[in-house]
């Protein structure tokens, strides 16, 4: 028989992830490496955990993430709704806590494209009189 698994999607900038819950004892592994091995930052681990400790379910699930695009920020992000959306699936009622806190959120800030004749997406060239 199959085990059982939940999955869900994650963007954020131009970062994908793909995350499947799997029950077991807590063990996260992003792109078949180690958790803390792909994110060095603290404050990324703490920000992915978020989800998990706010539905108390950091200790029922193994999670297998796979992430493509962008930088460590945006994948960061990215695992953090996809795990949250794995949740719902899992469990209906977990929905409205996720949800109060902007979990379920998709954050759609991204990078502003530059314009012709200026030096950025707003920075312009430096103005001459003459």
């Amino acid at each position: 028989m199959a085990a059982v698994q939940y999955y869900g999607t994650g963007r954020r900038k131009t970062s994908t992830a793909r995350v499947f819950l799997r029950p077991g004892t807590g063990a996260v592994s992003v792109n078949e490496r180690a958790f803390d091995a792909f994110f060095p930052s603290k404050a990324l681990r703490t920000q992915i955990r978020q989800p998990l400790v706010l539905t108390e379910t950091a200790d029922k699930f193994d999670i297998l993430a796979t992430v493509a695009g962008g930088g460590v920020s945006g994948q960061a992000g990215a695992v953090r709704l996809g795990i949250a959306r794995a949740l719902v699936r899992y469990n209906l009622e977990l929905r409205k806590r996720l949800k109060d806190d902007g979990l379920l959120t998709r954050d759609a800030r991204a990078k502003e494209r530059k314009k012709y004749g200026m030096a950025g997406a707003r920075k312009r060239f430096q103005f001459s009189k003459r």
